[in-house]
């Protein structure tokens, strides 16, 4: 049964997250996810991805049930913790811009795949957190710097403090802390509003910004205008400036 749920309209990808109660997230999962993610680099019918949870619940981390069946085969958690890394870097490396849709708890590897994604949202009913040191497991504490400040990453590691949406919203970490039924409408609102522009110049925006988080201003900056340099080349940018000028809507092929 698949674990991940996939539909396509108008341009805009819906991933969601389907394993009951909770959407914890086995191995299994995990490779659904990163092979959906991967599809997208090469799909022209997908120009934005909303990632959300069934039900109540974001995803509430690692499925915890394999680690009491006994010892594993060997090789068995190096192959684990190498698919776990992977799936951040699906998203974060993806060509098309993902936004998090958070209806619900999203907890360790829940958090770290927010964490990977470009805008963030949230349900009024959401709570973050990294509650691994009270299962005797380490939390991606990484991937949370991303994101959220340096005391809170903190707090959250060695207390497992869960942060309510409305104080991620306060802190200017997530974009909107909604009532829950204005969630997914608020979502796909940005998602077309990305689907409307050019596909080129939205590919070469994101690239980006996933390339330059790592590097100095003078390196960022140079990587950036020589993204500009390629898009200024190109059949949409060109259709940009004339719809500007001829006061119209700009009809974008991609090219």
């Amino acid at each position: 049964m698949a674990l991940v749920r996939l539909e396509v309209e108008d341009g805009v990808a819906v991933v969601t997250l389907d394993n009951p109660p909770v959407n914890s997230m086995p191995i299994e999962a995990v490779e659904e996810m990163t092979a959906i993610f991967d599809t997208f680099n090469d799909r022209d019918d997908v120009l934005v991805v909303v990632l959300t949870g069934a039900g109540k619940q974001f995803c509430a981390g690692a499925d915890l049930k394999p680690a009491t069946t006994g010892e594993p085969e060997q090789g068995y958690e190096w192959r684990r913790m190498r698919k776990v890394r992977e799936i951040s870097y699906s998203i974060i490396e993806c060509k098309k811009p993902v936004i998090a849709a958070v209806n619900g708890a999203a907890l360790g590897a829940g958090l770290g795949l927010v964490a990977s994604c470009d805008i963030l949202v949230a349900s009024e009913k959401a709570v973050f957190g990294l509650p691994e040191i009270d299962v005797g497991l380490m939390g991606g504490g990484r991937h949370a710097m991303r994101i959220l400040p340096h005391s809170l990453v903190r707090r959250m590691v060695l207390t497992g403090y869960r942060a309510p949406a409305r104080e991620l919203f306060d802190r200017g970490v997530i974009e909107a802390c909604l009532p829950p039924e204005e969630l997914m409408p608020y979502a796909m609102g940005i998602a077309r509003q990305i689907a409307a522009k050019s596909p080129l110049a939205v590919a070469y925006a994101k690239d980006s910004l996933a390339a330059i988080e790592n590097m100095t201003l003078r390196d960022g900056y140079r990587y950036e205008q020589g993204n500009t340099n390629r898009l200024k080349k190109s059949d949409d940018a060109k259709e940009a400036v004339r719809a500007f000028v001829e006061k119209r809507p700009p009809v974008f092929t991609g090219r």
